[in-house]
């Protein structure tokens, strides 16, 4: 690959890289939206938490204590 990127112009070379990062940025937005719609979903059927990273580091101990008695 890098050998034919190497091979084009570097007006190609620039587009290629535009192409790219434009792909990557619509990959990234897909991927952002799919992330806030698990998010509404889970609000809706009332299965989001609230709370600070403490409270989460704290649920997170919390399970892990739970399968360690397990």
């Amino acid at each position: 690959m890098i050998k034919s990127f190497q091979s084009l112009s570097p007006d190609e070379q620039d587009s290629l890289l535009e192409i790219l990062r434009n792909h990557r940025a619509k990959m990234r937005e897909a991927e952002i939206l799919a992330n806030v719609r698990e998010l509404k979903e889970a609000i809706a059927l009332g299965t989001a938490k609230v709370g600070t990273v403490e409270d989460l580091i704290a649920d997170l101990n919390e399970v892990e204590d739970e399968d360690i008695m397990e």
